[in-house]
């Protein structure tokens, strides 16, 4: 089950998944969190919350329109390759169609980029690293 959630049940998973774990959660917290706009979504297993994300109001660079970031996208290892993260961003896209939202972009690590692209983003970048993380690029998906 995909439901809106506070910022703070984000925070564990972002640390562990993708800091491995070498933060404090108020350090993983991202500027845009607190937005009136912005809204995080997480995939409930039962009661567990087993997959995550975080869309913040934020256009790319010339690119025109209303926009959202998605950030902070993870899913716990054992759920991987279930297509949850796949439905998580589908209930996204729904949901900002809604909110006349015109395109989502974000910065995907190397490692994600296939379920991105299976998703319909376009790369829209050459690859660069984001320090202390690791190899990006940005993408891009208009959605209406």
């Amino acid at each position: 089950m995909i439901r809106f959630i506070p910022v703070e049940d984000t925070l564990a998973i972002r640390n562990d998944i993708l800091r491995g774990g070498k933060l404090t959660l108020d350090q993983c917290r991202f500027s845009g969190d607190e937005n009136p706009d912005a809204f995080h979504l997480g995939y409930f297993a039962g009661d567990k919350l087993v997959c995550i994300a975080t869309f913040h109001p934020q256009n790319y660079k010339d690119y025109q329109g209303k926009a959202y970031q998605l950030r902070g996208m993870a899913t716990l290892p054992e759920y991987r390759g279930r297509g949850i993260g796949n439905q998580v961003v589908n209930f996204a896209i729904v949901y900002l169609r809604g909110q006349k939202t015109n395109y989502i972009w974000c910065n995907a690590r190397k490692s994600a980029l296939k379920f991105y692209i299976d998703l319909g983003f376009e790369v829209i970048s050459d690859e660069f690293e984001l320090p202390n993380i690791g190899p990006h690029r940005v993408l891009y998906l208009k959605i209406q």
